[in-house]
């Protein structure tokens, strides 16, 4: 009883020991100085700046810890490039972290982030931010331009390009996507205010219903005007898809679209035709519509082959024009039909 009682003693003092020794090393582990990365500012604004600019900012930062601060990684965000004297930093140490920017060519708001990676060990990643503005020096009207196919000039308005910081400026091209509209400049006057006078080749409109105007200048604040365009086209086909799901091989299947013309014209449908004959496509029945017509097109898939999708392309004849396109896809039944009982 008495050898009993000595080895659970002896047991406890040794948990005693332990648990003392543990206690003294975390204490100690708690009094060793460690480093400490402390930013004046984790937030820098440039401000409002102008386009095409290098914009310059830095953010300031000392090691307040009482050991040796490494920063191991600064993780960069796209657009900005970071500049770090070194990499190591003794206890009361400052430095220095530059960015740089470069604006745009557009007006925008910009937000970044960088990341600070150290052997901080109260703040190993510490997320520094990044903001600013583009604002151009530069305005035009309109922005956007609505063109018509039945108007002189598709209705297209003159283009005005100010100065805003009564900066002169040249203009030194005007380019559209792709060649439809032009305007007559002369790069060797400087003025603060420009109306240019668009001339629209209504042929070529009709195969670019959109596309955008870039007017290049000479202003710092500015460089570029670009309008965005777009066309209202003669006919719209609705839905501009067909999609038959569930198909059965060569089992009809009925498919109601729409054709209205957008100029309030009358017209004529003559046909509706498969461009690759791979399904086979009938006019069940044509209503007139306000401006237009609804189509009941009976479609016929193909044989399957083994395949589990096909795909065609038809053609809306119009008397007297040109064919309106439609695409065409199909997806077969996964569930095989039961075998009939004799």
């Amino acid at each position: 009883m008495k050898r009993k009682c000595l080895i659970l003693v002896l047991l406890l003092s040794c948990v005693l020991l332990l648990q003392t020794g543990c206690q003294e090393q975390a204490k100690s582990e708690a009094a060793k100085p460690s480093p400490r990365i402390t930013f004046e500012n984790v937030v820098y604004d440039f401000g409002e700046v102008g386009p095409n600019v290098k914009n310059t900012g830095q953010f300031k930062f000392t090691n307040t810890g009482g050991a040796l601060l490494e920063i191991t990684e600064v993780e960069r965000c796209c657009g900005i490039i970071t500049k770090l004297g070194k990499m190591e930093y003794e206890p009361g140490e400052s430095g220095t972290l530059k960015v740089e920017w470069n604006s745009g060519p557009r007006a925008s708001t910009m937000k970044r982030k960088l990341t600070v990676h150290s052997n901080d060990p109260q703040t190993p990643r510490t997320t520094l931010s990044l903001i600013g503005k583009v604002v151009l020096q530069v305005d035009w009207e309109p922005k956007n331009l609505s063109l018509f196919l039945d108007k002189e000039n598709a209705g297209c308005p003159n283009i005005t390009i100010t100065s805003l910081d009564n900066q002169p400026f040249s203009i030194l091209g005007f380019k559209s996507t792709p060649d439809c509209i032009t305007a007559d400049y002369d790069s060797s006057v400087e003025a603060t205010k420009f109306i240019l006078e668009p001339k629209v080749n209504i042929e070529a409109m009709p195969k670019n219903l959109k596309g955008r105007i870039n007017v290049n200048l000479t202003h710092l604040g500015g460089k570029t005007a670009t309008i965005l365009f777009s066309v209202l086209p003669e006919f719209t086909v609705g839905p501009s898809l067909l999609v038959v799901w569930d198909a059965k091989p060569e089992k009809p299947v009925v498919k109601t679209i729409s054709v209205l013309n957008n100029y309030h014209k009358d017209f004529e449908i003559e046909s509706v035709t498969a461009k690759y004959n791979i399904i086979g496509v009938k006019v069940l029945e044509q209503k007139k519509i306000t401006y237009g017509y609804q189509l009941d097109l009976e479609l016929i898939p193909p044989a399957s082959e083994n395949k589990t999708n096909f795909i065609d392309e038809f053609s809306i004849n119009i008397k007297g024009g040109k064919g309106l396109t439609i695409n065409c896809k199909g997806y077969y039944s996964k569930i095989k039909p039961r075998p009939e009982v004799q």
